[in-house]
């Protein structure tokens, strides 16, 4: 038997960083909105060991990728001497701030348990995930969540009825931006580096009893203190695409993805030509309605 299973992306509504920790990682709140565009992973049981192929050829397929690392925990948490065949479809674009490899990781758990038999209860694989990387555990879920701690401490949400039938766009230009390169240089912005705690469920809140002017002005991510200091292309990014209507514009995580949310689909489509006469072909650009 194979099973095959979808693994979706996000972005962050607001990202706010509280303070740097004891233990190296960064204290943070942030509300995580999830997004349907996918890759694919599928499983089927094997003799074995754990054999990961991927259809991006730059990704490696050893113990240094996440799904292999997750196939791996999940295995000797589980107690199965046998092994597994993974098949990672890689659709969405690496290093994008779009958290598309956590969900590969947490994929790979809900797909593994479910084809050994749901050996594992929720509270192991979330506990599973945790070890993994700060998003995984929010992919554990299709919701949208409000996230504390270093992101893996996870409060699902209802779906934000505000944002039916609008649409986001989303454009990642085909460079990346290093987390920790990004966490790092929050030093020098100490404003964004110590934000102010409770902003997450406030800008929940607006989501889901505000207005859709009221939800884009509230989005906020503290990461864009460096990162559009060194690439201020992004600003110009989300400078287009609010003049061409969109209520709200933010890079996702530590970028280096720009999204911006339209009231419809037919107004986000309509902004995708002068966006690419303006900025060129290349890049990965996706219109998704909500």
């Amino acid at each position: 038997m194979r099973i095959r299973r979808s693994s979706p992306c996000k972005v962050n509504f607001l990202l706010n960083i509280l303070g740097k920790r004891a233990d190296g990682f960064h204290e943070l709140e942030t509300l995580f909105f999830p997004v349907p565009l996918y890759d694919e992973i599928s499983a089927e049981a094997a003799p074995e060991g754990i054999s990961l192929t991927c259809s991006n050829p730059t990704l490696p397929c050893d113990g240094t990728n996440l799904v292999h690392r997750a196939a791996a925990k999940f295995l000797e948490a589980a107690g199965i001497p046998s092994g597994v065949r993974l098949h990672l479809d890689k659709r969405l674009p690496l290093a994008a701030g779009l958290g598309a490899g956590s969900a590969n990781a947490a994929i790979t758990l809900l797909v593994l348990n479910e084809l050994f038999g749901q050996p594992l209860p929720f509270v192991r694989l979330d506990a599973i995930a945790a070890t993994l990387g700060s998003d995984v555990n929010f992919f554990l879920q299709p919701n949208p969540a409000l996230a504390s701690g270093r992101g893996e401490q996870i409060t699902p949400l209802e779906p934000f009825t505000l944002l039916n039938g609008c649409a986001i766009f989303l454009f990642h230009p085909g460079f990346g931006v290093a987390t920790p390169w990004a966490f790092r240089e929050l030093a020098r912005f100490p404003e964004a580096l110590n934000g102010r705690p409770g902003r997450a469920q406030e800008v929940a809140e607006v989501f889901r009893r505000g207005d859709l002017t009221a939800a884009g002005q509230a989005l906020y991510n503290s990461l864009e203190a460096p990162v559009l200091e060194k690439y201020p292309i992004l600003r110009l990014y989300q400078d287009f695409l609010s003049g061409r209507g969109a209520f709200g514009t933010l890079m996702s995580g530590s970028g280096s993805t720009t999204f911006a949310l339209f009231p419809d689909t037919a107004s986000a489509q309509a902004a995708v030509k002068p966006f690419r006469t303006k900025f060129g072909e290349a890049g990965w650009l996706q219109v998704v309605t909500l």
